[in-house]
């Protein structure tokens, strides 16, 4: 039974050695075990034609996407449902708009799973969206922007 306990100590041991000298030999390393960058936003959500929501039977309207914790090189993820509250069958179109700062727009995208289907009046569908930062981001600690959904026939 001592043998097992000496080996997991021993392994234990050089495991920490090895990482302790790649923090020590190369600062970058150090960095990217050590940065995190936490970027607070609140998105507003911009409706056209249709309702937005953030259940299938419609009954809680979205009016702002609260992203969570946004890392440089994550994607984050929020599901939304979308009602057709127009008088025809439409397609979904979206944009993100009035970005703050502006330079935001450069590290960040929102993109979505809608594949562009025809909606018919009262129909509720399931999107996802989706934000995306640059793991390169640089030089922004908050941000917001509008999401803007717009149904047309």
């Amino acid at each position: 039974m001592r043998r097992p306990r000496k080996i997991l100590l021993t392994a234990t041991f050089v495991v920490a050695g090895i990482l302790v000298a790649f923090i020590l030999l190369d600062g970058t390393v150090m960095g990217t075990l050590l940065g995190r960058v936490t970027l607070p936003n609140l998105g507003t959500v911009k409706a056209m034609g249709v309702g937005v929501y953030w259940d299938s039977g419609c009954s809680n309207s979205v009016t702002s996407v609260n992203w969570g914790t946004v890392e440089p090189g994550s994607t984050n993820h929020v599901t939304v449902y979308i009602r057709n509250e127009g008088n025809g069958a439409e397609t979904l179109s979206s944009t993100a708009e009035n970005w703050n700062p502006s330079t935001a727009s450069m590290y960040m995208s929102l993109t979505w799973d809608y594949g562009g289907q025809v909606i018919d009046v009262g129909e509720v569908v399931p999107v996802t969206l989706s934000l995306s930062v640059s793991a390169s981001i640089t030089g922004i600690t908050s941000f917001s922007f509008d999401i803007v959904i717009v149904g047309s026939d």
